[in-house]
């Protein structure tokens, strides 16, 4: 089995890095690097040992679907043996969620749909079409809509102060993703910068920078699927926020595909605008705590 293979096979069971390296008795850390590309020739003895775990337990574990409690474990600093390896994170990497948060996984997808098709649904259904296929919206908590109208807000503020021509956008707004008629989303913050792409009943083509607040039922669609579609597509900067963990990771997809990482005690610099626009987290979380309590 080849490394290709195998960051298939991560991808399609959704395992973690750590997941992967307490299978296989590789160090986290270089379960990481192999994964994000950055050892793409390892060792002899750390392939057969990555071989032996998808090959085995991997297999095994799918079969019965019943993956280990570790598998969407959210990496932790403290793993990692090395300060530098912080940067290696593995791209697809997954938080931890309950067992019963992972509906994103369980989704009944609805297939060879079109734009059509998501047109002629009911009022009040929530699905996103991509690629086709039709998945489920659970509908936001209290946190999750007010998160995304607070970082809207300071995007906003920031071009209105420098006279800009982008736009920003919060949900629900649709996004003819990639201008054919088999995908429209929703992220929950976008901004536009080039206004031939925005149109009366929705944006037609990549905004140039978007923010997904996750939620329990959310979390694959949003770390995985969209992940990928975003970058694909020629979205610039993809902001993943996660409540739960307080944490930022942050996509700049012209520089990188490895993300940084951010908490809620922090300024997140706007990557599309070379930094200069910063929203402050912390200040978001003096206004939301409250909602996360509850």
């Amino acid at each position: 089995m080849t490394i290709g293979e195998m960051m298939k096979k991560k991808k399609e069971y959704g395992f973690s890095c750590d997941y992967i390296a307490s299978g296989s008795g590789v160090p986290v850390s270089t379960v990481r690097k192999i994964f994000s590309g950055v050892t793409p020739t390892p060792r002899q003895s750390t392939l057969e040992a990555l071989r032996n775990f998808f090959e085995k337990l991997c297999i095994e574990d799918h079969d019965k679907k019943e993956p280990g409690k570790d598998m969407f474990n959210y990496y932790d600093k403290s793993a990692i043996e090395d300060e530098e390896d912080i940067n290696y994170v593995c791209e697809d990497e997954t938080p931890y969620w309950p067992t019963n948060g992972t509906g994103a996984l369980k989704i009944e997808p609805y297939n060879n749909k079109t734009i059509a098709d998501y047109l002629a649904l009911p009022e009040g259904v929530r699905v996103e079409l991509i690629d086709g296929v039709f998945y489920d919206m659970a509908a936001p908590t209290s946190y999750h809509q007010r998160i995304g109208y607070l970082i809207e807000h300071d995007l906003d503020d920031y071009i209105d102060s420098n006279n800009g021509e982008c736009v920003p956008f919060n949900a629900p707004v649709d996004v003819q993703l990639d201008c054919d008629d088999k995908t429209m989303v929703q992220p929950d913050v976008l901004v536009v910068c080039d206004r031939k792409k925005i149109t009366g009943p929705r944006i037609v083509g990549a905004p140039d920078f978007i923010v997904e607040v996750m939620s329990e039922s959310n979390w694959y669609h949003d770390t995985q699927r969209k992940l990928w579609k975003y970058k694909n597509a020629g979205v610039r900067e993809y902001w993943i926020v996660m409540p739960r963990q307080m944490k930022i990771r942050v996509y700049y997809f012209e520089k990188s595909d490895i993300p940084k990482e951010y908490t809620f005690n922090d300024e997140v610099p706007v990557g599309i605008w070379g930094g200069k626009c910063k929203v402050d987290f912390k200040k978001i979380y003096k206004k939301i705590s409250f909602m996360m309590e509850s």
